[in-house]
């Protein structure tokens, strides 16, 4: 007689007044009210919630949402008093990963969003693996397998989910630049091993000087930075350092040439009575001004 399947509970969908729901603790992503946010409300408002939030409830009683912050916002502005949700039980580390995988996949995230909803998740992962028998070397080993783990679930490389973490070393203006694409990733991540001191002299040049730093610029601040010479002269100096004009070419087809050179001449010939007589023209400017 074959053995019967245990069969998976089935989860309640109840509605819940949304006065009694409230955020995720440390909620890494935000909610706008912003064109996505008005459509969706509309469509809230004309076929309802149809995909329930999900709840867990809270010590001092009412819920934490843990998944669908958006569409209780929507509902909120579409004017509804209810919600259908299902309510779990669930501990601090797996609300955060429900959190965390049920919004990574939305189209518009920040990469302050995306860096704090890593590292949010990689800890819940690694204090849900937590042993107190593993040798420094596991432990170090758990933590590899913990980014590949983020990295996996987010259909991201190991190294582009380490580099985003590398952003929640940054102060909020230098993440703010990010957020406004007027620094890049690479850029970031360099700037993310100065110290919080460094980084805030930083800023101040950047709003003083109205420059933003380049990846080469910002290499060497953090070079400097590991050689503990970086101060307000020498972030100064670095961020006013001219880059390199790019080179300018003229190109004279032979077509051109040929009106004013005999066909014997060579490449060289040619050059040297083009620098010739450059030099004679700026001669004349130089005593029409004078004159």
């Amino acid at each position: 007689m074959a053995a019967k399947k245990a069969l998976t509970p089935v989860e309640t969908v109840v509605r819940i007044p949304l006065e009694q729901m409230h955020p995720f603790h440390d909620h890494p992503f935000a909610v706008r009210d912003d064109a996505s946010m008005r459509e969706t409300a509309e469509s809230v408002r004309g076929h309802g919630v149809l995909t329930p939030v999900i709840l867990r409830p809270m010590e001092g009683g009412g819920y934490e949402i843990v998944s669908g912050h958006r569409r209780a916002r929507a509902s909120e502005l579409a004017g509804l008093d209810t919600v259908p949700a299902i309510i779990r039980e669930m501990d601090d580390n797996t609300a955060i990963i429900l959190v965390v995988d049920s919004n990574l996949q939305r189209d518009s995230i920040l990469p302050s969003e995306r860096a704090w909803a890593y590292r949010m998740k990689l800890e819940a992962i690694k204090r849900q693996g937590a042993r107190s028998d593993l040798t420094s070397a596991q432990v170090g080993q758990k933590s590899i397998w913990s980014v590949e783990q983020v990295a996996t679930d987010a259909g991201a490389s190991k190294t582009q989910v380490q580099r985003y973490i590398r952003l929640t070393e940054l102060v909020p203006p230098l993440l703010d630049l990010v957020d406004q694409e007027a620094i890049g990733l690479t850029v970031a991540v360099e700037l993310s091993y100065l110290t919080k001191a460094e980084q805030n002299l930083l800023v101040e040049t950047i709003e003083s000087e109205q420059a933003r730093p380049s990846r080469s610029q910002a290499m060497r601040l953090r070079k400097l930075s590991a050689a503990r010479l970086l101060n307000e002269d020498t972030v100064l100096d670095v961020m006013m350092e001219r880059k390199k004009p790019d080179p300018i070419k003229v190109t004279l087809t032979w077509d051109v040439l040929r009106r004013f050179f005999p066909r014997s001449s060579t490449p060289r010939q040619m050059e040297g009575v083009i620098i010739r007589l450059l030099e004679l023209w700026k001669q004349k400017r130089q005593r029409a001004k004078a004159g």
